[in-house]
């Protein structure tokens, strides 16, 4: 028993120890995580340049050897014929977006397109791969208003869906004087939800009082532990059909050829049938379109990699997996029809 007595004095010892060099390395991090918030860089890789490795890594495993060095002996001299021509060719800058509820990939964006607006001429083009199943209304604002800035400078923008761009996800979308799809990527749900629990009945049980103070009328229409009424129910109510007319004007203005009112109600299409609803322009995945793209033009992959702290890294990486995991749920639990 002494034994044991000891080795566990031993154990909260070392544990102690180990907790107490974690909290001085978080610590360092964040203090050294601090100096850099805000700060990044823009990574630009040429997209060409990785199609061509593709190609030629397939040729050397497959070509028999000397029919590979008179391709790649005539490869090499349409390289440099090409290389002289590049001066005059249009260029395509491809972005990618996945968004989470809170768009947070908006702090890069934003960026991005700052960037290639300096460069970008109306030959050129921008092609957004985008991923989001929509989130918040404010979040999402923002998130197609750079993409707006796009449209405004004149410059063509292509957005191609390969799985999902549902409610904030398609305002985004929408953006786009062409949009692609996957045959059975998610476009649609242009509609507004807001859900909340209120567990007023249950203080009420057990005589816990639960007050809520406000100076306006509609400071606070619901609440989750305050007793709602009925006048605060009509007001919410309201404002989610507010917001959603706002919506619809929005998608209306970029998309004139829909019927908004017909497809304004919440649903969602597989692309086959959204490209029906004339929700997308063309079916096709963006690895097809981009490597079309490749053989005529300059292709520019553009990305703003954000230097972030420890905590926040590992914060961000918790916080997507949360939000795909409540995404994919309520996707099954609403789309099970599909499946």
């Amino acid at each position: 028993m002494e034994f044991l007595s000891e080795y566990a004095g031993f154990l909260a010892k070392t544990l102690t120890l180990v907790v107490a060099i974690i909290v001085v390395l978080v610590a360092i991090a964040a203090i050294r995580g601090r100096g850099r918030r805000g700060s990044g860089q823009l990574q630009v890789r040429k997209l060409n340049d990785f199609y061509r490795d593709l190609r030629e890594r397939l040729e050397h495993s497959i070509l028999p050897k000397e029919q590979f060095k008179a391709t790649r002996k005539a490869e090499a001299k349409a390289a440099k014929q090409e290389k002289k021509a590049s001066a005059g060719k249009s260029r395509v800058y491809v972005l990618d977006f996945d968004g989470d509820i809170k768009a947070s990939a908006t702090d890069n964006l934003r960026h991005e397109v700052t960037a290639l607006l300096s460069m970008a001429r109306p030959e050129d083009e921008v092609v957004l791969r985008l991923e989001s199943g929509g989130g918040m209304v404010h979040s999402y604002g923002l998130a197609s208003s750079q993409l707006v800035r796009i449209r405004e400078a004149g410059i063509p923008l292509t957005v191609c869906v390969d799985k999902v761009a549902a409610s904030g996800g398609y305002m985004m979308a929408c953006i786009g004087q062409k949009i692609l799809s996957a045959p059975f990527a998610i476009l649609g749900s242009i509609g507004v939800v807001a859900q909340l629990p209120n567990v007023h009945r249950l203080l009420k049980k057990h005589d816990i009082d639960f007050e809520v103070l406000t100076a306006g009328e509609y400071k606070r229409t619901l609440t989750v532990f305050g007793e709602n009424t009925e006048r605060g129910r009509e007001k919410f109510q309201q404002d989610l059909e507010t917001t959603h007319a706002l919506f619809k004007d929005f998608v209306a203005r970029y998309r004139p050829q829909l019927d908004i009112d017909a497809i304004a109600t919440g649903e969602v299409w597989l692309g086959m049938a959204a490209q029906e609803q004339r929700l997308v322009d063309e079916i096709k995945t963006s690895d097809q379109y981009l490597a079309e793209r490749a053989a005529e033009a300059e292709l520019f992959h553009l990305h703003f990699a954000q230097k972030k702290s420890l905590q926040e890294r590992v914060g961000l990486a918790a916080s997507m997996a949360l939000d795909r995991f409540v995404l994919t749920w309520l996707s099954r639990l609403n789309q099970q029809r599909f499946w």
